[in-house]
């Protein structure tokens, strides 16, 4: 969630988007046909409630004539954002989410990775930063995690392929320790968590990571991400392919029993090897 400073700039942002926009003699469905984008969305920048994309910053001061300003002001915000200035607009939105329904390749989504975990990820991908900069990533995380304790809680559901299980990220005791709080959660019925196992084969998502977020008052969207880069879906035709490759996705994994008796399973594993380490 943005903190009190971040959330004061984008209230300024979306006062500032009103104001020129009225200025310049356009309606929220005016400015949202230009910009290819839906009325609500226009509304939902103006209140603050959703964070623009940098592109769509950057028509909007095309659209205006505003000359570089929302861009600019965008890109501070962002800046200031502890997550990469693509992602930021997502972790606002997993805290509007009614459903938020993610497939992981690779590594254990965000919302549900432990401390250690988080750790040992962000080093392996930033080997020079200093502590503080990963005290700051591994925080980050974590905070957005809250969104799954709150007494209106989004409903998650969580696909895994099997290599999320075998890869001991941070050594076997925190590996242990990660997929024991992902069996406690699955146990607690904070989320749903299947695994597709290695002998299932390919895939519906071969190419990396998916996750799909539901509103109770906006269109769905889809978010899309690569180790360098994340991509976040509103348009409907697209959302509903994203939606359809998810259904195949569970389809390929197991049974949500069989899949929390092969979590537990790589539990014991490790737990075994980091008895003799």
């Amino acid at each position: 969630m943005a903190n009190a400073s971040q959330q004061i700039g984008w209230e300024f942002w979306g006062s500032e988007l009103k104001s020129r926009r009225e200025g310049a003699g356009l309606t929220q469905e005016e400015l949202s046909q230009q910009l290819f984008v839906s009325r609500a969305l226009i509304s939902r920048f103006e209140s603050a409630e959703r964070q623009p994309r940098l592109d769509t910053a950057i028509q909007i001061d095309e659209v205006l004539q505003t000359d570089g300003f929302f861009e600019r002001l965008c890109r501070k915000l962002l800046e200031a954002s502890p997550y990469a200035s693509y992602f930021a607009p997502v972790a606002e939105l997993e805290r509007l989410a009614t459903k938020i329904c993610e497939f992981a390749p690779t590594v254990v989504p965000g919302l549900l990775q432990t401390a250690p975990y988080a750790r040992a990820v962000t080093v392996a991908t930033n080997p020079f930063v200093a502590d503080e900069c990963v005290d700051e990533k591994v925080s980050a995380r974590l905070e957005r995690a809250h969104i799954l304790k709150d007494t209106k809680r989004p409903e998650y559901w969580a696909v895994l392929h099997e290599n999320v299980l075998r890869v001991p990220v941070g050594g076997p005791a925190a590996m242990a320790e990660q997929l024991e709080r992902i069996a406690l959660m699955v146990r607690e019925r904070t989320a749903l968590v299947t695994v597709i196992p290695c002998s299932a084969g390919a895939h519906a998502s071969m190419t990396g990571t998916l996750k799909l977020m539901e509103f109770e008052d906006a269109p769905p969207t889809a978010y899309t991400e690569t180790s360098f880069s994340g991509t976040l879906l509103d348009d409907p035709a697209v959302v509903k392919r994203a939606q359809r490759t998810y259904d195949l996705l569970r389809v390929a994994a197991l049974s949500p029993e069989a899949s929390l008796a092969l979590i537990d399973s790589a539990v014991e594993d490790y737990r075994r090897c980091a008895s003799t380490t």
